[in-house]
């Protein structure tokens, strides 16, 4: 518990017994003004209560809390506002408190499943999926650190008519050729025969519209576009060789995907694919059909009317019989709560898909499923680099392995030119390259608020100054140096008289568990990476106007050091949170 929750349990219980007061919560505030005290009480929600001004309660109030709590040493009152002085002790006492139960979690006995990544295997990762990744994977983090179970899962688009467009100008126009004898990247080299499946596509189409065909018409017809309906046809019918190609290819892009994910940082407890998906969601239809649910047009397709839930009507099967994505991915949610004991599912998708979650959580709602209510979308904003937006068809999407090689090469090319890396060997050097880069990609990207569209500007990323993940880094690998030339142990101490800036440097460090059980519950990372750029820059204050090293009171270096300690291990632990590695030297 930190100081601020403690002060605002002994303001109630003072309330009850002074004045007879239940349930009022009155605001703390750190003290931000030059009035003494370490904290504020605002008194204007007692005023129509006790029907007496601001000033008046304000002194009654902190009589009553020097006088019935050991807690407060002094108090002064301006203009209604109540200034608490606390006593040295509560902030020696509330360190002591935040170190000692640093790694304890309380467990929630409650599991939740987060799905993130979710690609494509007819292309490479892209800056897009960049995001996506890091939001998942760091909000499970949080999770896990919040006290809850987690499962990391994906779904992978692993079939389809976009998959069969690769697969066919793979055997049209590839020769043979391999990732490995075009020492290509797996993913890259799949994505390579996507973009020329659609270059010859738009020549054939080019030739029919000259040809006097519609655009539209010549699109259905172009032959190369038959060529691959015909396939997918194949592949649903179980054919032996498409269905062999179409392994192989997949087995190409998974050693890639499985390449980017390494150097990203990320990972899964579950993997589905949709090849295995796509049949579910069929009986859930006929269920919803016979309970009167859904209802069947003249021409077969299934729909569920939704207008009195303020939406639409939603196609769930095709007139063909076919599914459409909506029915898988009602089949694949009742699946994965069949299979895992969970009591929430978290979506990690683009808000472009805002609307079909709602749909579906309605839908399964409509089906008799209660935990719909425990499923969640985290939506999020599109990402966007200083030159505009992606393109994809044309092979012109920024690929997450380059961003990633980009990253590194700034981070190399920065620390050079600040000469930081000196007397490192070429091994140490490579190793913060990557720590450097690969955390200021992640950093800049998650703490940004998940809802929100942002712009990534790789060089403004990796700066040592600023609200960046290099200078948490840094800061971190400071502290390393001044426990490593102290000789560093862990050492009780006895009471010593606390500066300002310590004490709202334990206020800080107190705050860490309340922001992680925020964070969990709103699912933002945002705050967790806003939190530890606020300790670090409370840190560098402290470290600023508290010498600790020459300093003459043993006791005090001692405390200083144990501060530091556990200030870095804070800066770990909450980068760690957002996926970000720490180095000892930078």
């Amino acid at each position: 518990m930190n100081i601020k929750d403690i002060i605002e349990k002994k303001l109630s219980e003072v309330i009850l017994n002074v004045f007879q007061l239940k349930d009022i919560n009155l605001e703390v505030q750190e003290n931000k003004t030059e009035f003494e005290g370490d904290f504020t009480i605002v008194t204007f929600p007692l005023v129509k209560q006790l029907k007496k001004n601001p000033e008046n309660i304000g002194v009654e109030l902190g009589g009553a809390l020097t006088e019935y709590s050991d807690l407060f040493e002094s108090f002064n009152v301006v203009k209604g506002f109540l200034n608490i002085k606390v006593k040295n002790q509560l902030f020696v006492d509330n360190f002591r408190s935040v170190s000692n139960d640093f790694d304890t979690i309380e467990k929630k006995n409650s599991t939740v499943m987060v799905e993130y990544s979710s690609p494509n295997t007819n292309k490479p990762l892209h800056l897009g999926h960049v995001r996506n990744n890091l939001l998942g994977f760091s909000v499970a983090q949080i999770l896990k650190e919040a006290g809850y179970d987690v499962i990391k899962s994906q779904i992978i688009n692993d079939r389809g008519i976009h998959i069969c467009k690769s697969m066919l100008a793979w055997e049209k126009f590839g020769k043979g050729e391999t990732p490995q004898s075009t020492n290509t990247k797996g993913d890259k080299f799949v994505g390579n025969y996507y973009v020329e499946f659609d270059k010859n596509y738009k020549t054939e189409i080019a030739e029919l519209v000259a040809q006097g065909s519609t655009e539209d018409q010549a699109k259905k017809d172009a032959p190369l576009i038959k060529e691959a309906q015909k396939m997918l046809l194949d592949w649903e019918n179980g054919d032996e060789t498409v269905r062999n190609l179409w392994n192989e290819m997949n087995a190409w892009v998974y050693k890639g995907f499985n390449e980017t994910y390494q150097r990203l940082g990320v990972n899964f407890d579950q993997v589905q694919y949709e090849s295995n998906t796509y049949i579910l969601g069929k009986d859930l239809i006929q269920e919803g059909l016979d309970k009167g649910i859904l209802y069947q047009k003249e021409d077969g397709s299934v729909w569920c009317d939704l207008t009195d839930e303020g939406l639409d009507q939603k196609l769930l099967l095709r007139s063909d019989g076919t599914s459409v994505y909506m029915t898988q991915d009602l089949g694949t949610a009742v699946e994965r709560f069949k299979q895992n004991n969970i009591q929430k599912l978290i979506y990690t998708v683009g808000n472009e898909q805002d609307y079909h979650f709602q749909v579906l959580f309605k839908i399964l709602k409509k089906l008799g499923y209660e935990w719909a209510d425990q499923l969640f979308h985290l939506s999020y904003g599109m990402v966007e680099l200083p030159n505009g937006k992606m393109k994809s068809r044309e092979g012109t999407v920024v690929d997450a392995d380059e961003l990633m090689q980009e990253m590194h090469d700034i981070a190399k090319a920065k620390s050079e030119e600040l000469g930081k890396l000196e007397n490192f060997t070429e091994e140490e050097k490579s190793i913060n390259y990557e720590s450097v880069g690969i955390g200021a990609l992640k950093y800049f990207m998650l703490k940004v608020d998940p809802k929100k569209k942002m712009l990534f500007n790789p060089e403004e990323s990796i700066d040592f100054n600023g609200n960046t993940g290099p200078f948490i880094q840094y800061t971190f690998a400071r502290i390393q140096s001044l426990l490593a030339k102290a000789n560093f142990e862990q050492k009780e101490i006895a009471e010593i008289e606390l500066s300002q800036s310590e004490k709202e440097l334990i206020m800080q460090l107190a705050n860490f568990k309340t922001v992680v059980a925020k964070s969990a519950e709103v699912l933002s990372p945002a705050l967790v990476a806003n939190y530890v750029y606020d300790l670090v820059k409370t840190y560098n204050s402290f470290y600023q106007s508290n010498p600790i090293l020459n300093q003459e009171d043993k006791n005090v270096t001692q405390f200083r050091l144990n501060l530091s300690d556990i200030t870095a291990k804070t800066i770990q632990k909450s980068l760690k949170l957002l996926g970000i590695g720490t180095v000892n030297r930078m």
